[in-house]
């Protein structure tokens, strides 16, 4: 076994990975962009180095230096989490040519697995049922645009072959949406996976997302520890993870199950890894293998008792799997929220910022893993997710109402979360019937209900500036009861010589507006990255129309006109940075007939 080992990653799976090094007796070593410099990941690992300078967003993605900090420090093995240089090959080669053991696959697997289109090639040919569409990559539109004429049909999914986690995903429905998907696929390949690439599926409008967790050592054993349901999903991003899967029945986890380790074996698999497939009409296809420890992993380790990380660390180390098939059985039901940083009212918008309040939910069956704490900044670089909240029950029923008082208990102070998503997700008849819930993820007027309250506007005169908002607790009669009084600031003798403490009603910008038709300006939701322009100033636009796209944690964001009008100020450019509550545009409305 390992004395030393370095985690190649931040936040919640740095600190996961590390908790198990230290139940294996070994030190951690944390790595750091400069804007992590106190961060929680940092503090828990027994020694941590900065990766920095240079651009935070790029920090974890430097493997050359992550190589000089692993010969700095000593350490024996690397553990690259989930995202950033997981699924490098190339940055697996260059810790085996070191000497240095990569706790996850070959770099051979993450290579065949690592393209989709190879995959889909290896899959076929070991007898993986796959997705219909293409095994080659689609050069052009035009390639495309035959292609799904001659034996695919509409609609069709877009996908960069070097993709996954959502991203590099695009779907057409029609000819008329092919060009803007299949440059939309390839340009999010190139960004994120450094391969503009893509091929061609089949697309089903409304699959369940089914994968099966596998485990391989390099003894020639390799099990899998049955299946999770990942359905609920915004932009091809899972929101809410599960298992046992809802829809699978004995026979369909026995054929699924044989699959994933039939899928594992073809490439020669070492380590931990998932097998993602789409079921749909009792049909199971093979959608993609992730080569590394998945975000998910929680709801398998919960029901099974399998510590997927420890598995990891000690195939690593040449060790067996501590477990065979015949040992592994789901027990109870177990559910994953994910608590992003995110407003679902418009649409799953990035609201990245400064925790002021933190405060997780406990009890029985309850787990959080998270790499956030109050006074945590959630940073606009890197993917929103503030904490993984997991529970486990006997059954589907008891582990959601589990859930629900999990999340009920949940604070989060200083900035918009998937908490109120969840709970009323959770809530609905169509989670409680097993449904895919892609009806209310995609409802714009379902989501509007989610909205997170107003801050109280001030007076005209400004005399609000004096007043604050104070939270007391009361007894009338000998019961308690919490109530809110707003009111003239105060303190002295009436708090015992203390200040009382209290928010003021922030100031808003007023917003220039015509009249009956709204503001005309808008102005962006987010901070990030303008990444594309679509109109010009003068342009003629209708409501819904498309303005323009920002790229914010790892997501881009389309922003579109509240009204049809005309173009009159349009102070954004493509490749520049914008802020939130920055101008977008300025959209006149059309003259009264």
């Amino acid at each position: 076994m390992f004395s030393k080992v370095l985690v190649a990653n931040r936040g919640e799976i740095a600190i996961r990975v590390m908790r198990a090094l230290e139940e294996l007796g070994m030190e951690s070593v944390a790595v750091y962009s400069e804007p992590d410099r106190d961060a929680p990941h940092v503090r828990r690992a027994d020694e941590a180095y900065l990766l920095g300078p240079g651009p935070a967003a790029e920090s974890y993605l430097n493997a050359e230096k992550i190589m000089e900090v692993v010969e700095a420090c000593g350490a024996e093995a690397v553990h690259p989490g989930y995202g950033f240089l997981a699924e490098n090959a190339a940055f697996a080669r260059s810790c085996e040519e070191a000497g240095v053991t990569w706790i996850g696959p070959p770099a051979d697997a993450i290579d065949a697995m690592g393209s989709k289109t190879m995959a889909r090639e290896l899959m076929k040919a070991a007898g993986v049922p796959i997705v219909p569409g293409t095994t080659d990559p689609v050069e052009t539109v035009d390639d495309a645009r035959r292609i799904v004429d001659e034996s695919i049909g509409y609609p069709v999914a877009i996908k960069a072959a070097g993709g996954g986690g959502g991203k590099g995903f695009r779907v057409a429905e029609s000819e008329d949406e092919l060009k803007d998907a299949f440059e939309g696929a390839a340009r999010e390949g190139e960004k994120f996976f450094s391969d503009a690439t893509v091929y061609i599926e089949r697309y089903l409008p409304d699959p369940r997302h089914v994968e099966v967790q596998v485990l391989a050592d390099c003894h020639g054993n390799v099990v899998h520890l049955f299946e999770r349901d990942c359905s609920v999903q915004r932009r091809h991003q899972k929101l809410i993870e599960e298992s046992p899967a809802p829809a699978v029945d004995p026979d369909l986890r026995e054929r699924i199950g044989k699959i994933g380790t039939d899928a594992a074996k073809a490439v020669g698999y070492r380590s931990a890894g998932t097998i993602e497939g789409l079921l749909a009409d009792g049909e199971y296809f093979f959608l993609e293998m992730n080569t590394r420890v998945q975000v998910e992993h929680c709801v398998t380790e919960m029901v099974t008792g399998v510590d997927i990380v420890r598995e990891q660390i000690r195939v690593a180390a040449g060790e067996e799997l501590s477990v065979t098939q015949a040992d592994i059985v789901i027990r109870g039901h177990a559910i994953e929220c994910r608590i992003n940083a995110e407003d679902a009212s418009k649409r799953f918008a990035p609201a990245p910022g400064q925790i002021t309040s933190y405060r997780e939910p406990s009890g029985p069956g309850v787990r959080v893993d998270s790499g956030a704490e109050a006074g945590y900044v959630v940073l606009a670089l890197y993917d929103p997710m503030i904490a993984k909240l997991i529970v486990w029950d006997v059954d589907r029923e008891a582990s959601t109402r589990r859930m629900l008082r999990a999340l009920s208990e949940f604070e989060i102070g200083g900035l918009k979360t998937l908490l109120p998503f969840h709970k009323a997700l959770m809530a609905t008849d169509q989670w409680a019937n097993g449904e895919t819930c892609r009806d209310l993820v995609e409802n714009g007027d379902w989501l509007k209900q989610l909205a997170f309250p107003k801050p109280d506007k001030p007076s005209a005169d400004g005399g609000d500036e004096s007043k604050v908002e104070r939270d007391y607790a009361v007894e009338v009669s000998g019961r308690r009861f919490d109530v809110k009084v707003i009111g003239e600031g105060f303190g002295g003798a009436a708090n015992g010589g203390v200040p009382a403490a209290g928010r003021r009603p922030p100031k808003r910008s007023e917003r220039k507006s015509s009249g009956g038709g709204g503001p005309d300006q808008i102005t962006s939701p987010l901070q990030g990255n303008m990444w594309k322009v679509r109109v010009k100033k003068g342009d003629r636009v209708d409501e819904g129309q498309l303005l323009c796209i920002i790229e914010a944690m790892k997501m881009e964001n389309e922003i579109t006109a509240h009204k049809a009008g005309t173009v009159a100020e349009l102070p954004i450019e493509e490749g520049r940075p914008i802020n939130a509550g920055d101008p977008i545009a300025t959209i006149n409305s059309p003259p009264a007939e």
